[in-house]
């Protein structure tokens, strides 16, 4: 729950304060009986200090503890001592400002060493792995649509091995921290709710932007308006939504580059719709419906988030009636995306591609790139 006051103007009546007071009361009361780490604000420069929140329950007098985990494996890294109120997260842990390479960290609180409210995604502000089209055989950027989609870093180490660079190293600015409340989405369809887990840890640019979208009300009474329920070779692929339009050619008014993800392309997972263009990813998302159907996407699409519950609903909307390039005839509704603030990290469900589904066959005789 978060709470701002811009102004009380001077001629408020004395009901009006009163009421305020009341409320204000209120809802320090049912702040102060949550456990969760809130930081003052997004964004934080480098070396500047980063406010943080610590909110106990009223009258806990145990041990309270910061610990910082790896997303890749889950485990935690570092570790201090804490106490309720107003602190310095990078006083406590300045392992935050040294620590390279710069990747997203989860800050979890702890009460007597179990962890309690949504961990806070730290998400360094790097200088991004840009992709490109290049020419395979020279590594060139080039300008046709059919060359290789490659990112920076990628091409470097080629172009060293070709002698045509001499360094295969990047140049990355450093320059702070964005860090907010962890969120699960839920997906709210004509046919039941998905259960979203982002991965800023995989994508923490294409992640946020889809916050963003859903905060704004983005995917509220829109169509999937393309099911591909199995390739041609009969493996599950992918169910698209995210055009307000319906058309499939619609977006959000802008675009973001391509994301180089570290999470594969599996059931459950989505991922960002896009044209030829690498960098033309808005608000288009498509969700995968198998490892062997999509498999061959990682790296040239951005994965961002995985499924951990809703199942069966993915699997009722592949099983959709298409027609003419794989619209639906009678199109499954995505009613709107809502956020909540994730559990702790212990608490966390499997993801949906770690359990067997097997999505209904339905030929389908289209390629699977748009």
């Amino acid at each position: 729950m978060r709470f701002c006051v811009y102004c009380v103007h001077m001629h408020t009546s004395a009901l009006s304060l009163r009421i305020f007071v009341v409320l204000a009361a209120l809802l320090a009361a049912v702040c102060s009986t949550e456990a969760q780490l809130t930081p003052e604000r997004l964004y934080y420069g480098i070396g500047q200090r980063v406010p943080i929140r610590i909110h106990v329950p009223d009258g806990f007098a145990g041990e309270v503890t910061i610990r910082l985990y790896d997303p890749a494996t889950s485990q935690w890294t570092h570790q201090a001592p804490a106490a309720a109120g107003r602190v310095d997260l990078t006083s406590l842990l300045p392992h935050l400002w040294e620590a390279k390479p710069h990747t997203v960290s989860y800050a979890q609180l702890e009460l007597d060493g179990v962890p309690t409210g949504a961990p806070l995604v730290i998400q360094p502000l790097v200088t991004p792995n840009r992709a490109v089209i290049v020419d395979a055989a020279t590594m060139d950027i080039s300008e046709d649509p059919r060359g290789e989609v490659i990112f920076e870093d990628d091409r470097l180490v080629s172009l060293k091995a070709l002698g045509k660079s001499e360094t295969d190293l990047r140049e990355i600015a450093f320059s702070g921290f964005r860090i907010y409340i962890d969120q699960e989405v839920v997906m709210k369809t004509s046919m039941g709710d998905i259960v979203y887990r982002m991965r800023p840890d995989a994508a923490p640019n294409t992640a946020f932007n889809f916050l963003h979208l859903t905060e704004g009300g983005f995917y509220t009474n829109i169509i999937f308006h393309r099911v591909v329920a199995t390739r041609a070779d009969g493996t599950p692929f992918v169910i698209q939504v995210g055009d307000l339009s319906g058309t499939g050619s619609g977006g959000p008014g802008y675009m973001i580059d391509l994301e180089d993800s570290s999470l594969p392309h599996d059931f459950g997972v989505l991922s960002m719709a896009r044209d030829s263009d690498p960098d033309t990813n808005g608000s288009q998302v498509f969700v995968a419906l198998s490892r062997e159907g999509t498999s061959f996407l990682d790296g040239r699409y951005t994965a961002f988030a995985e499924a951990v519950g809703g199942a069966s609903v993915i699997q009722e909307i592949a099983a959709v009636p298409v027609g003419n390039e794989d619209r639906p005839l009678d199109p499954p509704m995505l009613i709107s995306c809502t956020q909540r603030d994730a559990p702790p990290i212990q608490d966390r469900l499997p993801a949906l591609s770690t359990i067997e589904h097997q999505v209904p066959v339905k030929e389908s005789p289209n390629e699977p790139d748009r």
